[in-house]
């Protein structure tokens, strides 16, 4: 394998996400060779740009924001750009490749395509919605001091709570009481961002259940408990490093807060009340399902080998349940609606389908990438995560990791081509494909829920490119690089 210089490295990663050239094979723009000829052309990508163009743009035009705001229309575009990438597979003239095996080309190409999406796409919205769900109906009632300490320990058992009950059930059952503790305050957008930084992406490094990434590994033969014990280093740099940053930005904006608005949040202090306790117990439930159903596992160690879907069965029957145990004034009182995740759902949906294409070209041009080195890993993984949903991204890496001749540390027993997958290469692949995720509103699922949720208590969030040029990039990229040098080494 080639040597690759940073720059070249880097031009190769892009030219894998953005249509740069349009010839058959779409990488005319890099240097790379022995890239596999039946690698599709960039421009088949265009569906999944001009979703994610969609998404950015259309908020911010006057003649389009109005009709945009109404999900059946966001799932009109979602299924118009995801039949474009059907009909690519349908009329090409030859397979695609799932787990070894090649369709046949036509119209069985483009149905597995579809299946292959929904096999991945089922899964992620079931557990998406159980946890908002049964998140939905814990309320924190109570209002403290919406003090810089104060939210900066929001923000730190957000994070902490990610790596027990998941990014999505930490985000869901903490963004509702940290928006009703600021809710006097003026400032507040910079908040929900360092929460989404933190608990809706970085705070998930140490379980599988933290993030999807960790779970797909998990799956794959890497030990529950490798995570806390390889990781806890990198989330405590990062958790410390952007809470920071956090706080010393809070209080700046704290001390441009108007009297009023300071002496309105002062005099409005109740204690902290949990209400919804039995959700608890629906929220222990989803923990086990999630990870003890697995149709690939016999269930517990015994003779029985759930069927497809069981996990997701069980966790609609908790999601169910939940509903049917909590009082009704409590959602309400939660402001719980089920507007954010048929959001969340109705875009997913497209971003899924389309993505197909550049995980394909990814997956087709791995080995001519020439990723070798841990920082490499850490920054291909993560800057695919800003963009592409950051579980299947990892799983490419994964896979091109394992695929390369392995010395030193050594992690034995995965589902690899070679069985085996170098330690500093799962660290950096982990790592970028985790904390990257929060480089955009989609780079993992809880991000846009989030967003959605705190729209819709009054919170006048940034744009698409304002949440990554005002905040993720500024803030993020240079913490990024500290860690590449730090940590990484």
């Amino acid at each position: 394998m080639k040597a690759t210089t940073p720059s070249t490295f880097i031009l190769a990663v892009l030219s894998s996400l953005l249509p740069l050239t349009f010839p058959q094979t779409g990488f005319a723009a890099t240097e790379l060779t022995d890239v596999p000829a039946n690698a599709p052309g960039v421009v088949w990508m265009m569906p999944f740009v001009a979703l994610l163009l969609v998404i950015a743009l259309f908020p911010l035009i006057p003649a389009a924001s109005r009709w945009w705001e109404h999900n059946k229309n966001k799932l009109l575009v979602a299924l118009g750009v995801s039949a474009i990438t059907l009909i690519y597979y349908a009329q090409r003239g030859y397979g695609f490749e799932i787990e070894g095996q090649v369709t046949a080309p036509g119209i069985e190409t483009a149905l597995k395509v579809f299946e292959h999406s929904m096999l991945d796409y089922i899964p992620f919205i079931v557990l998406l919605f159980t946890l908002f769900v049964v998140s939905g109906g814990i309320r924190l009632s109570g209002d403290i001091a919406a003090r810089p300490g104060t939210n900066t320990a929001f923000l730190g058992v957000g994070a902490v709570l990610a790596s027990i009950i998941g990014t999505t059930g930490a985000s869901m059952l903490m963004i509702r009481p940290l928006l009703r503790t600021n809710q006097e305050r003026k400032f507040k957008a910079h908040t929900v961002c360092f929460f989404i930084f933190l608990v809706s992406n970085i705070g998930g490094l140490l379980t599988p259940l933290g993030d999807p990434p960790l779970f797909l590994g998990y799956l794959k033969g890497v030990p529950f408990s490798w995570p806390i014990l390889h990781l806890w280093h990198a989330w405590i740099f990062m958790l410390l490093c952007v809470m920071a940053v956090y706080f010393v930005w809070d209080s700046i904006l704290y001390k441009r807060e108007s009297i009023k608005d300071i002496t309105r949040d002062n005099r409005r202090i109740e204690p902290l009340l949990l209400h919804g306790k039995i959700n608890l117990l629906w929220l222990a439930a989803v923990i086990f399902c999630t990870a003890a159903i697995d149709p690939d596992r016999q269930f517990l160690g015994t003779s029985w080998q759930p069927f497809l879907f069981a996990r997701e069965l069980a966790l609609l029957v908790i999601a169910g349940l939940s509903l049917y145990t909590t009082v009704r004034q409590e959602r309400e009182l939660n402001q719980f609606t089920f507007g954010p995740i048929i959001e969340v759902a109705c875009l997913f949906v497209g971003i899924f389908i389309t993505m197909q294409i550049p995980i394909e070209i990814l997956r087709l041009a791995g080995p001519a990438l020439g990723l070798t080195q841990s920082w490499q890993y850490f920054w291909a993984s993560g800057i695919l995560s800003s963009f592409l949903d950051n579980a299947p991204t990892y799983v490419v890496f994964f896979e091109t990791a394992g695929a390369l001749p392995v010395s030193g540390d050594v992690l034995n027993g995965v589902m690899t081509a070679t069985h085996s997958i170098s330690l500093p290469l799962l660290v950096a692949v982990s790592c970028g494909s985790v904390f990257m995720g929060a480089n955009s509103y989609i780079g993992n699922g809880p991000n846009f829920m989030v967003k959605s949720i705190a729209e819709s208590s009054g919170v006048k969030m940034p744009t698409f490119f304002g949440y990554m040029f005002i905040y993720s990039i500024p803030v993020l990229i240079p913490l990024f690089l500290i860690f590449t040098f730090a940590v990484l080494g």
